[in-house]
């Protein structure tokens, strides 16, 4: 098993999206300015490995959008790790992955986060090395979620569409679980309700063999771009005041709450020893909390959460 293709379509990955939203970013019709570039962060990491991180903030059209490559490892796998595989404890570990959340400036466009990874283990070896050894315990994982403020229906079906597509290319039996191992993940439990509608969510992941496995995660990856970039393009010219921004700042409150208390990658990453600029980079820059909040019966703020609640088969809506 060879980890370097992994490492290098992922780079690519990396590369193709943050050239496509450069074009969004670049075509979006506001006067604030010229339009934002993506600012290129290598680092190393002390414990081992490394990362690119692309980093978009205050553009016209994404206040900010942060798409980062990371190759890191370790000695011994943090407990976030392997808290579902005890077996795997106290190993040496690598990952290697793409992550991406998007903050657009304009209400009526979804947030949106995506994620492919590939995590290897074996013991008394060094899993950052391209081949980790004949015998190693690995596994894929990823998927992406849209969080709209101001819901469309057709964009909601759209995303799903788009990703079910993909992933029926590999295995039509995919789609309804990783659709479902979204819709729980993604779940604020304190606040009995999801973060928004939804999309796709896998991980430990190795089932077929190591080429249908890279095959799952490379579908995912390739099917952001379809998902997504169709959403903005219709949204991006939509009107908004200061009441449909106050709202925005409101929810996106929820997306900090998931990140800092339940998501498993944040705290992984916090956990061994990982960036935290590079890790937090995936929290929206304006946010508010308001106590008790409740947003009027009728109002285009209240539809959200009937929309949120409960979970749609939006890939087979008619």
């Amino acid at each position: 098993m060879k980890i370097t293709p992994v490492r290098d379509y992922l780079r690519g990955l990396q590369d193709s999206i943050v050239k496509a939203l450069e074009k969004l970013e670049s075509e979006a019709p506001t006067s604030r300015g010229p339009p934002g570039r993506f600012k290129r962060d290598e680092w190393k990491r002390p414990g081992g490995g490394g990362g690119v991180s692309c980093i978009l903030e205050d553009g016209k059209l994404f206040e900010r959008a942060g798409v980062g490559f990371s190759h890191v490892g370790g000695t011994k796998l943090p407990p976030s790790a392997s808290a579902h595989r005890p077996e795997i404890a106290g190993r040496a570990w690598g990952a290697m992955g793409v992550s991406l959340v998007l903050h657009p400036r304009s209400p009526h466009v979804p947030t949106v986060h995506m994620n492919v990874r590939f995590f290897t283990t074996r013991p008394g070896s060094d899993p950052k090395r391209d081949d980790p050894g004949s015998d190693p315990v690995w596994w894929f994982g990823g998927g992406m979620d849209l969080t709209p403020y101001y819901p469309v229906e057709e964009d909601c079906v759209h995303f799903h569409r788009a990703n079910k597509e993909a992933l029926d290319r590999v295995d039509p039996a995919l789609h309804p679980r990783f659709k479902k191992a979204c819709d729980d993940y993604f779940f604020l439990k304190h606040r009995n309700e999801p973060r928004g509608i939804g999309g796709t969510f896998f991980d430990d992941f190795s089932e077929g063999g190591f080429g249908k496995s890279l095959a799952v995660m490379q579908a995912v990856g390739d099917a952001f771009l379809p998902a997504y970039v169709p959403i903005v393009e219709r949204r991006r010219r939509a009107k908004y005041g200061e009441r449909e921004r106050d709202f925005q700042a409101y929810r996106r409150g929820r997306y900090v709450e998931f990140n800092l208390v339940w998501d498993r990658g944040t705290l992984f990453g916090l956990q061994s020893g990982g960036r935290s600029e590079s890790i937090l980079m995936s929290l929206p820059p304006v946010v508010k909390w308001r106590y008790d909040w409740k947003a009027k019966r009728g109002s285009p703020e209240a539809k959200l959460l009937d929309v949120l609640i409960p979970p749609r088969d939006w890939a087979h809506l008619e």
